[in-house]
């Protein structure tokens, strides 16, 4: 797996490296990027604060980090991408479906602040911006997914959502059944 990631990222990297000035201007840092291919910030099992019952995914913003609770006092914590300033949000939700390879279709509003979004992008398209997985919070157009641009996880960059990297939201994915309490919040956990 190891190894898979390595290579996965190498290959990626030769595009993403000509990709850096739009990635600059989307909100995406040189450290940000370079941190990703150097593997920073990847999920690690923490102590957690155990007022959280076993199950429970907890969602910071202020750490940019998902932590779901598997213990009592212990989280799997992933790094993320995070609402940019006028799309930020909190409160309490749950998984309300999940979803292999999920087709997208951008908002109105999307489409009217980037006129040169597709309509719809089919499920299992490496252009895909909810990449592999995706699990619907609520009632709401918001989801916990995968992503097309690696590169932007650690940065404020989304419309709402929670991008995690595809590795990462499988291993979520697995784990986490329908119905899941989803606590979304800026109080940071990390020391």
């Amino acid at each position: 797996m190891i190894l898979r990631t390595i290579a996965r990222r190498l290959a990626l990297a030769a595009g993403i490296l000509g990709l850096a000035a739009v990635a600059g201007s989307a909100g995406a840092s040189a450290q940000g990027l370079f941190g990703w291919l150097q593997g920073e910030g990847s999920r690690e099992m923490v102590n957690f604060n155990p007022q959280f019952p076993v199950g429970q995914i907890v969602v910071s913003f202020g750490d940019k980090r998902l932590y779901h609770v598997i213990g009592r006092g212990k989280a799997m914590s992933y790094p993320i991408a995070i609402p940019r300033e006028q799309s930020r949000w909190a409160g309490v939700t749950s998984v309300s479906m999940k979803r292999v390879n999920p087709s997208w279709t951008p908002t109105p509003t999307m489409r009217k602040e980037n006129p040169r979004l597709p309509t719809y992008v089919p499920g299992g398209h490496p252009q895909n911006p909810l990449g592999v997985r995706a699990l619907y919070l609520g009632s709401s157009t918001y989801r916990i997914h995968g992503t097309d641009a690696p590169w932007t996880i650690g940065q404020n960059v989304s419309k709402g959502c929670i991008r995690m990297y595809n590795e990462d939201v499988v291993e979520l994915y697995n784990k986490v059944p329908v119905g899941t309490k989803v606590t979304v919040t800026w109080q940071r956990y990390r020391s």
